[in-house]
């Protein structure tokens, strides 16, 4: 990681806005955003899939290492089908539905959104995050995909999550499956899903034209969290 990346991170698992979480509706605010990371989440990941596991028809052997293979698969097995607090298959994505109805937070902008998936119908800064993620999934080559997915997500999220669960637990906050959710990923993400990113990132920059342009999508990705961290803030009450 260069030191401007580590600068980003570290600025990110400490954003003030972790420390605002300390009511009911401002959890509830975040979800309404937030649920948007998690959606694109999956673009990412599928695109990675897309891109290293050969998903074309008729089918062909992947020309990438059988362990890069797997270690994508593995990922894309856990955010689709991991099993919930009651050991009931279920996606991370339809896991952060379910505890944004427990906590009764407002689902209307990203039910909206999955409708059409116009983003012209949401909130400047949003549709600048999105463009963003989306426009690296499509557009992006697998070694760009590999570093907005492991820079911007799995390297930051046990970090970040930690934060925001040390200030529910602060609070004495009832959210359980918010809570589960959370916890799920800080275990998974540094303990599997982080160490496969990484792998995988590191086999797709062999040249250092890719390291560089890794690099440049990395530090992209940082500055996007940022800005949604920023205007989810700025909405807290």
């Amino acid at each position: 990681m260069t030191p401007q990346l580590q600068n980003q991170h570290q600025n990110l698992v400490s954003h003030p806005v972790y420390n605002r979480l300390t009511t009911i509706n401002n959890i509830k605010t975040f979800m309404s955003y937030h649920v948007f990371a998690v959606w694109d989440f999956m673009s990412l990941l599928k695109a990675l899939q897309r891109d290293i596991t050969g998903m074309q028809l008729p089918w062909t052997s992947s020309k990438y290492n059988p362990e890069l293979v797997r270690l994508v698969n593995e990922i894309v097995l856990a955010e689709e089908s991991d099993l919930d607090q009651n050991g009931v298959a279920c996606s991370h994505f339809e896991l952060y539905l379910r505890a944004m109805d427990e906590l009764g937070a407002d689902r209307s902008l990203i039910d909206d959104f999955l409708l059409d998936f116009e983003l012209a119908k949401l909130p400047k800064e949003l549709q600048v995050v999105l463009a963003f993620n989306l426009n690296t999934a499509f557009n992006g080559k697998a070694h760009e995909v590999a570093a907005a997915f492991f820079f911007g997500r799995e390297k930051l999220i046990p970090e970040m999550f930690e934060s925001i669960v040390r200030v529910m637990k602060r609070e004495n906050l009832h959210c359980p499956t918010l809570l589960y959710y959370l916890e799920r990923h800080i275990e998974i993400d540094a303990e599997e899903h982080g160490p496969k990113a990484q792998q995988c990132l590191i086999e797709l920059t062999d040249t250092p034209d890719k390291s560089q342009q890794a690099i440049e999508v990395a530090t992209k990705s940082l500055q996007m969290r940022d800005k949604l961290w920023n205007f989810i803030e700025s909405q807290l009450s």
